[in-house]
């Protein structure tokens, strides 16, 4: 059984490791549950979507179990959120040589998260860029207007995991978890109103589809919900590219002539 408060392996070939990295036991008392990862190649480490402040100090510690903080080379984040971005002060304190990898559009906004990053950190242009971690590159996908203008998803290519942001994004009900998605039909119904109204564009998102088909990852892994695996990455797939979202769904109840 997988303890809530605890990492969990999701790749592992000795050299490459990937780690979800718990949840909280009472998060739903605070919000949505959100997911946060660690990626470590040799000496080298990453997390992606480290999290809000409620966040912290589990992710820490479940991080420090694995790699000294000191090894963290990457905090990647896939947009501006607060429950994404909100212990960015914290980990520029106890994550002394990382860098802040973020797009570009969003770099100008972190002072205003009490950071002033003294040139730590890396701004994603629009098309993406890959990043090296030991004998590894993660990179970032464009992923814009799913749902913020300046996106991204992070592929981790010796894995094989696309770390994915909101997109896959479920609610679960209260009194309902689960780390890996089983009943994809099921699941769907958790992540269909999130997506209609977060998601802003269809056409992007099927755009989105089209490049993470081209990668082919054997895992999604979103910022929340549940992680697909197996047969379940396209029945997500498939899923996404039948969906209208955002604009295309609401115009006509928001916009009327």
């Amino acid at each position: 059984m997988i303890k809530n408060m605890n990492s969990y392996p999701l790749y592992d070939d000795g050299e490459h490791k990937v780690y979800w990295l718990g949840i909280e036991e009472a998060e739903d008392e605070r919000g949505i549950l959100t997911n946060q990862y660690l990626v470590v190649d040799g000496s080298e480490a990453a997390i992606i979507e480290p999290g809000g402040f409620f966040v912290f100090s589990r992710v820490l510690k479940n991080v420090s179990s694995i790699v000294p903080p000191t090894r963290i080379k990457y905090l990647m984040y896939s947009h501006q959120d607060p429950d994404v971005i909100a212990g960015l002060n914290l980990w520029f304190e106890y994550a002394p040589l990382a860098k802040f990898v973020i797009s570009e559009l969003w770099v100008r906004f972190l002072p205003h998260l009490a950071v002033l990053s003294a040139g730590r950190t890396i701004g994603i242009p629009d098309r993406g860029s890959d990043f090296k971690l030991g004998n590894s590159t993660i990179k970032a996908v464009p992923s814009h207007y799913l749902h913020s203008p300046g996106n991204f998803s992070f592929y981790d290519e010796k894995s094989g995991i696309l770390f994915s942001g909101d997109i896959g994004a479920a609610a679960f009900p209260k009194g309902e978890w689960y780390l890996f998605v089983e009943d994809f039909d099921e699941h769907a119904k958790h992540m269909e109103g999130f997506h209609k109204r977060y998601m802003s564009s269809t056409k992007a998102l099927r755009a989105w589809v089209r490049q993470v088909r081209r990668l082919n990852p054997r895992t999604i892994a979103p910022q929340h919900g549940a992680i697909f695996s197996d047969e379940n990455v396209g029945k997500f797939l498939d899923w996404l590219e039948g969906l209208e979202v955002g604009i295309d769904v609401f115009e006509g109840e928001f916009y009327r002539d």
